[in-house]
């Protein structure tokens, strides 16, 4: 036999002057859960935290299913936000469905309406008929930091009520929207996400909706995305005000081109590429301003614009008739114009 190694030797030390004279687990031969009663507590703080949360906000989660005879969509997830039957959820679960119901964790199927559905943030607002109902509270999302522990609920492939927990791994991520358009400011979380996930909140550990729980990745685990609920407040606003999200715009018809590099040179442009306006609306602002197609947007209020996605990403926030700065290339000459926002649709 080989002699034992300091190591080994140390090794074995540790674990006899851990259990006792009984190697089993102590004298009394009954095995030790852990040997730092903090951890313990730890646990049982986390377990504590996320059992409170979902006893505080699953009555307000909903299934959200297309009636019998509407083929359209699939079946998702939504929570309520107001007691008069006010719900959100994506737009991708509603767009163009005729008939929707929702289902309640105790399993009440009520009737519910699109009041208004923005593809624009893949969120969608519905108005269930029952009043005096509960509902969960909008969080601010601003204040998530990475590493912090979510919640996510829904009805994943039809199973209600389901309760996934992680963290969030990343912020201020963007993903491409129904039409193309770029989603910006996404939260990436770890909690497991099936499909059926979608329109489900996205909860942190005080019990306050921070997301809305919007797509995975198909064949990739822990990787799931929700719209911030700062983006749903605002989204909610509009529509129940307005019944729709109004944004403003330019009236241009836009697409990427390079700036020729002697143009760069005689101009002193940091742009190798522009955002070319190929059509003009006529009876819109970018008209008013008297700009035209072939014009190149080098910059819009002092920021560098190389793509569409960067003009959407300035102009989201400005006010109706606000008055910015655009930067253009027309021909070999800079110029500078003031374009007096309008609103869109």
């Amino acid at each position: 036999m080989q002699p034992l190694s300091h190591s080994r030797r140390q090794l074995l030390f540790r674990i006899h002057s851990n259990t006792g004279s009984n190697p089993e687990g102590g004298a009394s031969g009954k095995p030790k859960a852990t040997d730092d009663p903090h951890e313990g507590n730890l646990l049982d703080a986390y377990s504590q935290a996320v059992v409170a949360v979902v006893e505080n906000v699953s009555p307000a989660v909903v299934g959200v299913v297309g009636a019998r005879d509407d083929r359209q969509g699939g079946e998702g997830s939504g929570f309520l936000i107001a007691p008069d039957g006010y719900a959100l959820t994506n737009s991708h679960v509603v767009h163009g469905r005729r008939k929707l119901a929702a289902t309640t964790r105790e399993g009440d199927r009520l009737d519910a309406e699109v009041i208004g559905d923005d593809p624009l943030t893949d969120l969608a607002v519905l108005r269930l008929t029952a009043r005096d109902l509960p509902f969960a509270e909008l969080g601010n999302s601003d204040a998530l930091r990475v590493g912090q522990l979510v919640i996510a609920m829904g009805n994943p492939l039809g199973f209600q009520s389901t309760v996934s927990t992680g963290v969030v791994s990343a912020l201020g991520r963007a993903m491409r929207g129904q039409e193309g358009r770029l989603i910006e400011n996404i939260i990436q979380h770890a909690a497991p996400l099936n499909p059926g996930n979608s329109g489900g909140p996205l909860v942190d550990s005080h019990g306050r909706v921070v997301g809305i729980n919007t797509a995975i990745i198909a064949m990739a685990q822990g990787l799931g995305f929700a719209i911030p609920a700062n983006t749903a407040k605002w989204v909610i606003g509009e529509i129940i005000s307005h019944g729709k999200v109004r944004r403003v715009y330019l009236g241009v018809t836009a697409t990427v081109a390079a700036v020729p590099r002697y143009v760069a040179r005689e101009l002193d442009l940091l742009n190798d590429r522009a955002v070319e306006v190929v059509s003009v609306d006529p009876a819109g602002p970018a008209a008013a301003a008297s700009l035209t197609a072939g014009d190149q947007i080098v910059a819009l209020n002092g920021r560098i614009v190389t793509s569409v996605d960067d003009l959407h990403r300035l102009l989201t926030g400005l006010a109706h008739e606000e008055a910015v700065s655009i930067t253009l290339v027309r021909g070999r000459e800079k110029r500078e114009l003031r374009v007096r926002l309008g609103l869109a649709g």
